[in-house]
């Protein structure tokens, strides 16, 4: 079964979406939701430096327009996208792109909550001054007793070994000087405490636009970050993304979760390589394209062709790209990246 996963923020990098530009339609779909972002996605995705991009309010609606956008590169069609064996999953932010691609709400009410989304927690984070920091190795248990000795809230669980701790920045001192045995700390470079109770006022604002978004109950199964469940609800996954701003991410759920459904590939959408790097470990021997650039849309289409409902779309698409699936390393997906996977704080 195949997985189309979304990432979310942390993963951008200045430029990343010069290359999809080229495809056609890309551009103007980009285009029309910018007036919706708030911000000009094209130059967000093509000359905006890291710090700009780093901006909470730039940083998740380029997320999500570029997972959807891609997606529909991919799929040759708007979402949603239907008649697949295959399960949609977003990472934090990129839960609005899967629901997009999953067809609970529409890419411009998709675009509508991630304004809402962004500046709420963007208002949030500057009231109190909080950050995050990533928990590399050390003992599962051991970690997350050291955080609530702190006070500190495990805001992503990304998966064994991989927990992202938030809080106050003076938890987080404290946390240093006292860490748990075993464990690497890596101070991150985010706005606040995202999916903590700090990000409360966001939860508020963004009650009262999701109130006014129509939704419909997913094609596909539509993994929650909130236990790694697929939900079969539009509405309930509508309340779960609403509360899903002050809740923990539970990314190795969703994997889990993946695994059980007997998952064999997975589509990571632009910017993409974090998600794959952890399922390169959670779910091994799975296959992977990470969608970096339009080339590596070959593989994606070979796979997405193996997991169509009609058997012929399958032997239409191999025999169009032979031999593009055939491998479980694709060039596209280059694993960790540099910076590591955990880093992934939002």
């Amino acid at each position: 079964m195949l997985v189309i996963a979304a990432p979310g923020q942390g993963a951008q990098t200045p430029g990343f979406l010069v290359p999809w530009l080229e495809l056609p339609g890309f551009a103007d779909r980009l285009t029309a939701w910018s007036e919706l972002a708030g911000c000009d996605l094209i130059k967000a995705g093509t000359v905006a430096d890291a710090d700009q991009i780093r901006d909470t309010a730039v940083a998740q609606p380029l997320l999500v327009a570029a997972a959807i956008a891609a997606a529909e590169a991919l799929a040759g069609q708007h979402v949603p996208l239907k008649g697949l064996s295959a399960m949609v999953a977003g990472h934090s932010v990129g839960e609005l792109a899967a629901g997009a691609i999953a067809g609970v709400i529409s890419p411009e009410d998709a675009m509508r909550l991630v304004r809402v989304r962004a500046d709420g927690m963007a208002a949030a984070a500057a009231a109190t001054a909080t950050g995050m920091t990533a928990l590399l190795g050390g003992k599962g248990p051991e970690v997350l007793a050291a955080l609530d000795a702190h006070g500190l809230t495990p805001a992503n669980i990304n998966a064994a070994g991989q927990i992202v701790a938030a809080g106050t920045l003076e938890q987080l001192a404290a946390l240093a000087a006292d860490p748990p045995a075993g464990a690497r700390l890596r101070p991150l470079s985010v706005a606040g405490a995202f999916h903590t109770s700090h990000m409360a006022p966001a939860v508020e604002a963004l009650v009262a636009a999701a109130a006014q978004v129509p939704v419909s109950d997913p094609v596909l199964p539509l993994l929650s970050n909130r236990d790694g469940q697929a939900v079969d609800s539009g509405a309930d996954w509508l309340e779960r993304i609403v509360a899903q701003v002050s809740s923990p991410v539970r990314w190795d759920s969703c994997m889990a979760e993946m695994a059980a459904r007997g998952a064999t590939a997975l589509i990571e959408l632009p910017p993409a390589g974090t998600l794959a790097g952890l399922a390169r470990r959670a779910l091994p021997g799975i296959q992977r394209v990470s969608l970096i650039k339009p080339d590596d849309l070959e593989a994606a289409r070979a796979l997405l062709a193996e997991a169509a409902d009609d058997p012929q779309a399958a032997d239409r698409t191999q025999a169009d790209h032979p031999g593009a699936a055939e491998h479980t390393d694709h060039p596209g997906d280059p694993g960790p990246r540099p910076r590591p996977e955990s880093d992934r704080g939002e």
